[in-house]
């Protein structure tokens, strides 16, 4: 039996309380959250423990799951690390580059288990290529969100963009070049709205667009390469290939068009995408990288990795940001 401490039960943190909930071999022993009015009804809802010692929360669990606000990742992450216990931390990795440095030096020497809550690697969408042979070329990306007070003590880049700043990363099997970017910000004083594109020494472009202002909702990403067009709508779980010269079988539409170099085949699939729950799948995948001692699949070098574009980026925007 795995034993859980959760720390940070607000918005997000109820959603991994439901989740943990619903794992088979996961003990909650109990949370901690500084907020009375939160805790209280945590406590009455799920009839779990309060600790009003982070400390002795920590001692009494295998493993931790930090879902409070950035600027307090670090603090209990390095506690959990400095006692042995295995970490589970949500996006960003932490509030500063140097804090993120810090955590990986300490995860690697202590040997524990580390996984970033970057959940859209566990989209069902995303999962549904995960078979693909993938080498892009050029990544267009848009996340839009309408605006939520939670979570502006982090510009849109943080807080937004770096959901898919991880996924280019994963699948662009280069180093960074250079990047360029522009943000405005318009409700905080941090950018609310950023476009970047990001150029690979493979020659791979990635151009990103994020908003937390939108009037509608979107959180697409078309990926183009030399044999396929792949699109992927992580909001609606949806997912298309096209291909050219596919093979021709139940699940793909399939038609020939002339072209100067002679007859093509051009094939549409819609793979299937995996009923499955993306918050649940990570916790899950986090408890199996500890009981089998394998490596989490988003782990401290990803989450500093994706903070150290995300941080170029802010630097690249810098002053020219323009603030309300």
């Amino acid at each position: 039996m795995l034993r859980i401490g959760v720390f940070g039960v607000g918005h997000l943190g109820k959603f991994h309380l439901n989740n943990w909930k619903e794992i088979p071999g996961v003990e909650i022993v109990g949370f901690y959250d500084p907020n009375d009015d939160t805790a209280n009804e945590v406590s009455d809802k799920y009839q779990l423990a309060r600790f009003l010692d982070p400390d002795t929360l920590i001692n009494a669990c295998d493993a931790i799951d930090v879902v409070a606000p950035t600027n307090f990742h670090f603090e209990w992450c390095e506690r959990a690390i400095k006692k042995g216990k295995h970490v589970f931390v949500e996006k960003p990795l932490a509030n500063t580059m140097e804090e993120a440095r810090q955590l990986v030096k300490l995860a690697e020497e202590s040997g524990i288990k580390f996984q970033v809550g970057h959940v859209e690697r566990f989209n069902p969408a995303f999962l549904a290529i995960g078979a693909m042979q993938l080498n892009p070329m050029f990544i267009e990306v848009h996340r839009l969100a309408q605006f939520n007070p939670r979570g502006t003590e982090v510009s849109v880049i943080l807080d937004l963009m770096i959901h898919d700043i991880d996924i280019v990363l994963s699948i662009v099997k280069s180093d960074v070049k250079t990047i360029s970017a522009s943000g405005v910000g318009v409700i905080t004083e941090t950018p609310d709205i950023a476009n970047v594109r990001i150029e690979f020494h493979n020659g791979c472009v990635a151009n990103l667009t994020s908003s937390r202002i939108s009037m509608k909702k979107m959180r697409k990403m078309r990926i183009f390469q030399k044999d396929a067009y792949i699109g992927i709508d992580f909001l609606n779980k949806k997912t298309e290939i096209i291909k050219l010269k596919g093979e021709k079988d139940s699940n793909v539409f399939a038609f020939d068009i002339e072209t100067p170099s002679g007859k093509k085949t051009i094939a549409v699939d819609n793979p299937v995408v995996p009923d499955i729950n993306a918050i649940k799948q990570e916790l899950i995948a986090f408890k199996d990288a500890i009981l089998n001692n394998t490596r989490t699949i988003v782990s401290e070098m990803d989450g500093l990795m994706a903070m150290d574009v995300a941080h170029q980026i802010l630097i690249k925007i810098g002053n020219n940001v323009i603030t309300r």
